[in-house]
């Protein structure tokens, strides 16, 4: 997929890494019906992309994303029936189910706004790095709506907890970045200018890794949510007994009876 070419947002591929960019940066970034489609389009794609092993969702024009368009998605939703409006709740939804299971760790790295939809976008990350700046507010109760969005009432309790987590679905308040890192929806607060470099950092480290065995561990921290502690176990038996027939278990053992550092190939 490196040679991908979206019509609505920016991509590029270098490394084995995507780097992803909202490309509307005069509105801080809002999605559109189209952009939300084809995110969701692509993120299903990268299920079977072997020459992409990460994702690094970036900001553009120091904003991350201020979530749907007012005009173009807001706007045409109040005119819609019934069952439009549940196509356009699920395709929003099948983007965050999309980046689950997209078997790519993906990273965001957020600054200014992440409001909304760029608030899901940033939850359904796997690592989320920002600046001191970043706001972030799933604000869906503003705009007279319920805070259970595109899975936000399932996710956003298992990262900060199901108090706070209350707190910001019912008042749609901003979390500050400060709140952002203390409560653990952050990894860091990094510097503006540091955090592009900090996040492909971090995804170089990742690709540097046995990233078959990075899809393995993704797939398993989602899909142990709904499991009992006996049938995680259990399942984690088989996905390490998969693991270990790759060859990079065996490059790992080679190399440290070598006393190298391996070079994993993802096979």
């Amino acid at each position: 997929m490196a040679g991908l070419k979206p019509s609505h947002f920016l991509w590029q591929a270098e490394g084995g890494i995507a780097h992803i960019r909202l490309d509307r940066p005069e509105r801080k970034n809002p999605l559109t019906f189209e952009s939300y489609a084809e995110l969701r389009d692509t993120f299903r794609d990268l299920v079977y992309a072997d020459d992409i092993h990460a994702v690094v969702f970036l900001p553009n024009g120091g904003n991350f994303c201020s979530g749907g368009d007012v005009h173009e998605i807001i706007g045409p939703l109040v005119d819609m029936g019934m069952k439009q409006l549940l196509n356009f709740t699920r395709m929003t939804g099948d983007l965050v189910k999309a980046m689950l299971n997209c078997g790519k760790p993906i990273i965001a790295a957020v600054d200014g706004v992440a409001v909304g939809a760029g608030a899901i976008v940033a939850m359904a990350s796997d690592i989320r790095i920002a600046t001191p700046e970043a706001k972030t507010a799933f604000l869906f109760t503003r705009v007279g709506l319920a805070g259970c969005d595109m899975g936000a009432c399932a996710m956003l309790p298992r990262i900060i907890g199901q108090g706070r987590a209350a707190e910001l679905l019912y008042t749609g308040r901003t979390m500050t970045a400060a709140e952002g890192e203390r409560w653990g929806f952050y990894n860091r607060l990094v510097a503006a200018d540091a955090l592009e470099a900090d996040a492909l950092e971090m995804a170089a480290r990742i690709v540097s890794g046995p990233t078959f065995a990075h899809g393995i561990t993704k797939t398993q921290l989602n899909q142990e949510w709904s499991m009992g502690l006996d049938q995680a176990i259990e399942a984690e038996a088989q996905a390490q007994a998969i693991c270990m027939q790759t060859r990079d278990f065996e490059r790992a053992y080679r190399a440290f009876v070598a006393k190298e550092k391996p070079v994993f190939r993802g096979d």
